[in-house]
């Protein structure tokens, strides 16, 4: 491995590790630099990866296709799409930090009360079994009205 490979890796790992602990984060604009983050680092791991520096992606009628010479141009059209799809989501969580700051007053992610009575509502299904499975459970009577 060449030296500026090993430090483009170091770079890559360093901006996916950063960019996945700040998207662990409860505050929204941390959430959006981790985001912005591991764009950047996708897009360096496909210009990585896509070949050599300075190749020319498209082969020149009548030459030869030698992979020593030409890069292939899928990673450099891979990371355009990166590019603008990070922009696009980017876009989406700034104006989301923003609503939560004028609605709230703050960016942070809140507790769901609805989602953890579900989720324990479910917990307990899977633990408990029925109501009508039991055999020692009384039935109820139902009311006429």
């Amino acid at each position: 491995m060449k030296t500026l490979d090993l430090t483009m890796a170091l770079v890559v790992g360093g901006l996916f590790s950063t960019g996945v602990y700040l998207l662990l984060q409860r505050s929204l604009m941390r959430a959006l630099l981790g985001f912005i983050l591991l764009g950047h680092g996708a897009n360096l791991l496909l210009l990585v990866v896509g070949g050599p520096p300075a190749a020319p992606p498209i082969v020149a009628e009548g030459e030869s296709p030698d992979p020593q010479v030409y890069a292939d141009p899928l990673p450099q059209a891979m990371a355009l799409t990166a590019i603008v799809i990070t922009f696009g989501v980017t876009t989406f969580l700034l104006a989301l930090a923003y609503r939560s700051w004028l609605l709230s007053g703050h960016d942070e992610t809140q507790d769901d009360v609805e989602d953890r009575r579900i989720g324990t509502a479910a917990e307990r299904a899977d633990v408990e079994p029925a109501p009508a499975a039991r055999p020692d459970t009384p039935e109820r009577e139902e009311d006429g009205g």
